[in-house]
């Protein structure tokens, strides 16, 4: 009987155990449902400690630790979770990785990413990862520009998020430790951040920081600031309140919002959240363009890629703010992308954990255009680490600014550091050549040049100069398409590869006169140098190249008004002979009427589809052929039957 009394005891004590470990985890959920991350993990961790393991405690353990930029703390609960060997989301593989690299085991989290790639295919993140698995050899190439120091006004606590403001930079800082009984931000367990001033000298040397006084400040958190030219109005990041009010989500959460302020009197005034932040989502970090018609900043409001997207917003004349726009899949990823800055040369610099980077945060610069952000490029080691690297700041005239990192070796949990940039890295290339005759080499000044994109959009068109020269601005490793036309000369188009490093590209053009002995029965296109008019596949619509190629014909019978064309159409054996019958007449119908819309008189242009009838070679119907071999009997011909 003792026996089976001590076992019911046993299964008492386990039971209550057990009872106890799920009130406690059941609290710190709380804790971490609403971010107090920093009290959740106490908890967490002391069941942890007690042997307690499961999915859900290792998975919130390491995103509590990986949400405040702990890396190696979240690397060994990661670490944890994976050691179960159960099934989870793939985002955890995501942030292993990026655990992992902060702790320098770059294999091991090229594992991670690989295995990420494999269960989410279609995230960019794993897409970025997939296209370029020498992403550390290309972050080393970018490294090696900059001198970096400390900027001299660091604390023991968080510094970072710089602005220029007139003579000074103001910046964010958590080293107000106030009085006893000072609120504290339970997501980091630190004091919330002030806006602070120092002055700044020619050389991005700092004076002593003082506290801002004038109005912007609360018991809340103030970060990220964004001053206009004149110094009369500001944006800025804080939590949730104004007027003594704090605004919470339903989740009972206070979030952060961008807000603006006036400057009257030496004080700033008519602070209010931009019409555009939200109780239930964050807006932070703002930036002006140059001609501050556009508000740039970070969020996860709805239309969100990420875990936070950047986006832009237009600033109207009446002070007014249109609807805020998502710059895209170009720079922004499922994960983070914060921390914007615009400069006067079209420059984006953000900070991201979804481009390929060393650990956390990575500081990355782009070019804007119309069409958004292109040339994404990580700025190298000299500024990121293995840790959060993010704040970047630029005067593009004397390439120095600031940066805020985590990195080892600093001053307080954040730093901010100064630097000159010795070396840009956008690459700048020109695409320069000579226009010359074929048969005496003389050079051919006021020819007309064209350029195209690789998807042959027109970009530019200018003429040589009086030497026959030639330059366009073009960008690095990029190819492009050229086109030169001269009076009596037939147009001539080539393609170039652009060099991937600063210089210049050079590629010479050879023009052949039009006059030129052609005569009855000679194919045009052959003389005017087209090899094959494209379509695609299975269609007759005439595409951008094939209609550059048109307008060489264009040009020769504008010079001839009296040559007459017949245009024949010819497919490859494949599909059957009905079916490329009836195509390549519709190809060479789509080709007069191209030539007929732009100016030649229908009386000029004859033509028909011959489909597979008259192959240039072996490739009939059952002859095993290369791709090149049926390309050779897709052509179009443009005989000449009249001069």
């Amino acid at each position: 009987m003792k026996k089976y009394i001590l076992l019911f005891l046993i299964s008492l004590i386990y039971s209550s155990t057990a009872f106890s470990q799920e009130k406690r985890i059941a609290a710190a959920d709380k804790k971490y449902d609403t971010h107090a991350y920093i009290d959740a993990i106490k908890i967490y961790e002391s069941t942890a400690e007690k042997g307690y393991k499961s999915q859900e405690l290792f998975e919130k353990l390491g995103n509590s630790f990986y949400f405040n930029s702990e890396f190696e703390k979240a690397a060994k609960w990661y670490g944890e979770l994976f050691a179960l060997n159960t099934e989870t989301e793939p985002e955890y593989y995501y942030r292993y990785s990026q655990s992992l690299k902060s702790i320098g085991n770059t294999v091991k989290a090229n594992e991670m990413l690989d295995l990420f790639y494999q269960k989410s295919k279609n995230d960019k993140r794993a897409q970025l990862y997939k296209a370029d698995k020498n992403y550390l050899e290309e972050i080393k190439a970018n490294s090696g520009r900059y001198k970096i120091e400390n900027a001299g006004i660091n604390s023991e606590y968080s510094d970072y998020g710089t602005a220029l403001y007139q003579n000074k930079i103001v910046f964010t800082s958590a080293r107000d430790k106030g009085t006893f009984g000072q609120l504290k931000d339970k997501w980091t367990g630190g004091s919330y951040t002030n806006l602070y001033e120092a002055e700044l000298d020619a050389d991005f040397n700092l004076g002593s920081p003082v506290k801002l006084n004038n109005g912007i400040n609360s018991k809340f958190h103030e970060a990220t600031p964004v001053f206009t030219k004149d110094g009369k109005t500001v944006y800025f990041t804080r939590n949730n309140y104004v007027d003594g009010k704090k605004g919470k989500n339903e989740h009972k959460t206070t979030l952060i919002k961008i807000y603006k302020a006036t400057l009257e009197n030496d004080k700033w005034v008519n602070i209010t959240a931009l019409p555009f932040t939200s109780d239930n989502y964050s807006t932070a970090h703002p930036a002006l363009s140059p001609d501050e018609k556009t508000l740039y900043f970070a969020s996860d409001m709805p239309g969100t890629i990420g875990q936070s997207d950047i986006f832009k917003v237009g600033i109207k004349a009446d002070g007014q703010f249109s609807t805020p726009e998502n710059l895209g899949s170009g720079i922004n990823t499922e994960g983070k992308e914060t921390f914007p800055y615009i400069t006067s040369e079209n420059e984006i610099y953000f900070a991201s954990d979804g481009h390929p980077g060393l650990g956390g945060l990575d500081i990355f610069t782009g070019k804007i255009s119309e069409n958004g952000v292109s040339e994404i490029k990580n700025v190298g080691t000299d500024i990121n680490s293995p840790q959060d690297d993010f704040g970047y700041i630029i005067d593009p005239k004397s390439r120095r600014g600031f940066f805020s990192s985590n990195k080892n070796g600093g001053t307080g949990s954040d730093d901010i550091y100064k630097f000159l940039e010795t070396k840009k890295l956008i690459c700048v290339q020109e695409l320069r050549g000579t226009i010359t005759d074929l048969a005496s080499g003389t050079i051919l000044p006021n020819s007309t040049i064209s350029l195209f994109d690789a998807k042959y959009q027109l970009l530019n068109t200018i003429n040589s100069d009086e030497n026959g020269r030639f330059t366009f601005a073009v960008t690095c490793g990029n190819v492009y398409s050229i086109r030169a036309e001269k009076e009596n000369y037939a147009s001539k188009e080539q393609s170039v590869s652009i060099k991937k490093e600063n210089g210049t590209t050079n590629t010479d053009i050879v023009l052949e006169s039009t006059k030129a002995k052609v005569t009855i029965g000679d194919d045009l296109g052959k003389f005017v140098g087209i090899k094959t008019i494209y379509f695609d596949l299975n269609k007759a619509d005439i595409r951008p190249e094939a209609a550059l190629d048109l307008e060489k014909v264009l040009q020769v019978m504008q010079q001839y008004p009296t040559m007459k064309l017949d245009i024949r159409s010819h497919t490859d054996s494949r599909q059957s002979h009905k079916y490329n019958q009836a195509l390549s007449d519709k190809r060479a119908k789509s080709i007069i009427k191209w030539l007929a819309d732009n100016g030649v008189t229908s009386d000029r242009l004859t033509g028909k589809g011959y489909g597979e009838t008259q192959l240039v070679n072996k490739c009939a119907d059952g002859v095993k052929c290369s791709e090149e071999e049926h390309q050779m009997n897709r052509r179009s011909e443009f005989i000449i039957i009249e001069m």
